[in-house]
């Protein structure tokens, strides 16, 4: 998921750019000192097969994409894994927003203690500042919103009061259940990824960003007949950044955000549908159970309406995912590179099914437990209005 437009270093590199990444492995504990590069060569750092593996560990720990290239996504990931809580005060700023592993250590011990910081994403944000502002007032320190020392000290000292797995799980679910059963009212942000001059993969005339874009139009279309609202983060030719669309995608106040891609791989065995919401690939630290939950009825519903081999849900970092405010999924669709896939993706009745899936399982999501459908049998005619 990394930004193919970003520069980014890899296995052959040399520079002052890879110095710094090997610096911050060497601090995270991930790469041992070089026996003989003196700290003052930077220019002539390379980037082996040692560093490889480091990136490719972080990687995987940070539920990144685990290809041990530095891209913009990885690079941002290890500089905020540099801070630790205490090194620094932290405060909301609009000219210089703060982000780094402090941040979200702060945003995890606010929601433990019982306080909305929203999802944690490691930016300092108004949402996070609101809670840091309700804790400082209600323990007797200075409500200024600034995490100084004494906040510091007090967080270290305080106990959670909220137990029993994630904490924002039980704000998630009570917002499932409080939105009501039905699919009138709900929004939903669907995501066509790339566009613009971003094609995405590309076999011959079909691209990766027509494909996800008639997709989402079929989505579109389909919740809205069932009383939903839909926003599209571009249109046919767009082509925004990851940045725009989780900023667009916070802008509409939606309830779920689902973004479209369809995979392309060397091996002639790749095929399939997966689906990923946010979390960590070592499984522990923050996470969507909402995402999550919604991603593995996403992933199963596809699989039983289509017939397309069963890839697996994972959870991911990537920005889309963690950026924006709401619960949010990636659906991959199935390999152009694969001639069975690419066969099926190129008839619109399976993009029809695949947009069918997608709403029976958003409805899924609101459903109560006993109200339930077994996977693949949701009959969507009665949605519609």
């Amino acid at each position: 998921m990394e930004d193919s437009t970003e520069p980014v270093l890899r296995r052959g590199h040399t520079g002052a750019g890879v110095a710094d990444v090997r610096d911050i492995l060497v601090q995270l504990g991930l790469l041992g000192e070089p026996s003989q590069q003196a700290p003052r060569e930077t220019e002539s750092a390379e980037y082996d097969s040692s560093l490889e593996l480091a990136v490719r560990h972080f990687q995987q720990v940070r539920g990144l994409s685990v290809d041990g290239i530095v891209g913009r996504e990885t690079y941002d990931a290890m500089t905020a894994a540099r801070w630790r809580f205490g090194d620094r005060l932290l405060r909301h700023s609009l000219s210089r927003v703060m982000h780094g592993d402090d941040v979200l250590t702060l945003q995890e011990r606010l929601i433990g203690l019982g306080y909305d910081a929203g999802k944690p994403d490691a930016i300092f944000g108004e949402q996070t500042e609101r809670a840091l502002r309700g804790l400082q007032a209600d323990y007797g320190l200075i409500a200024d919103g600034t995490c100084g020392p004494a906040t510091i000290r007090a967080l270290h000292q305080l106990s959670r009061v909220v137990s029993g797995g994630r904490p924002q799980l039980l704000r998630q679910e009570a917002a499932l259940v409080s939105a009501g059963p039905h699919l009138f009212g709900k929004r939903v942000v669907i995501d066509p990824g790339h566009g613009g001059p971003d094609k995405g993969h590309v076999l011959g005339e079909t691209t990766e960003a027509d494909l996800t874009w008639d997709i989402a139009s079929r989505i579109e279309g389909q919740l809205a007949a069932a009383g939903g609202t839909a926003y599209l983060t571009r249109g046919r030719r767009g082509g925004p950044t990851m940045m725009e669309r989780a900023a667009l995608a916070n802008s509409t106040d939606a309830d779920l955000l689902l973004s479209l891609h369809v995979e392309s791989h060397p091996s002639p065995h790749a095929r399939g549908v997966a689906t990923y919401y946010f979390g960590t690939g070592s499984g522990s630290g923050p996470g969507s159970s909402v995402g999550e939950n919604l991603a593995g009825m996403l992933c199963r519903e596809v699989v039983a309406r289509t017939a397309l081999p069963d890839c697996g849900t994972h959870a991911k970092s990537w920005d889309l995912l963690r950026l924006t405010r709401m619960p949010a999924i990636r659906l991959d669709c199935g390999y152009l590179s694969h001639p069975v896939d690419r066969r099926m993706l190129l008839d619109a009745r399976f993009r029809s099914t695949i947009a069918q899936a997608v709403l029976a399982a958003i409805q899924r999501l609101y459903l109560p437990e006993a109200d339930d459908y077994k996977t693949g049998a949701l009959d969507l005619q009665p949605l519609r209005r």
